[in-house]
């Protein structure tokens, strides 16, 4: 098993229980745990700004002796930065489409799922189209998957 995981067991206990008691606090708590997601998401655009802005620093370092072969090697290091962008660039672009697409899918499943709930204690014989529009739902996660399955073809 991965030593990482180990690591972050007690982290994400600790998270599990702080959740837990924030939100006996009702609405409060729900603000608190609100601006903690707010704060976090802050720091991962930061780090991923950094990521992104970050270039092969090495590379040009060591290609700093002088002569024809150095010259052929900041040459080659550079392309090989420009396709190594391109290709992260499409793999973050399959990831944005792959995570907004199920992130939504749960979203519309949540409320087309209670709704299709309500609707069957009354109605049982409403279950067939219920299903249909919570698999309509559903259909968006499909979509954003096909969507990151062409830009990873295309990486």
């Amino acid at each position: 098993m991965n030593a990482a995981w180990i690591a972050a067991l007690p982290l994400i206990a600790g998270a599990a229980v702080v959740a837990r008691l924030v939100t006996r606090r009702g609405r409060s708590g729900l603000y608190i745990l609100a601006g903690i997601g707010a704060v976090l998401m802050v720091g991962a655009v930061v780090l991923l700004a950094a990521a992104l802005s970050a270039g092969p620093a090495g590379a040009a370092a060591t290609a700093g002796a002088v002569g024809l072969k150095a010259a052929a090697g900041k040459v080659a290091a550079g392309a090989a930065a420009s396709g190594a962008a391109s290709n992260s660039g499409a793999l973050l672009g399959a990831a944005i489409a792959v995570a907004g697409s199920t992130i939504g899918a749960g979203i519309a499943v949540a409320y087309a799922g209670a709704a299709a709930l309500a609707v069957m204690s009354e109605r049982p014989e409403l279950f067939g189209r219920a299903m249909v529009i919570v698999g309509l739902a559903e259909g968006i996660a499909i979509y954003g998957l096909i969507i990151g399955i062409i830009l990873i073809g295309k990486a």
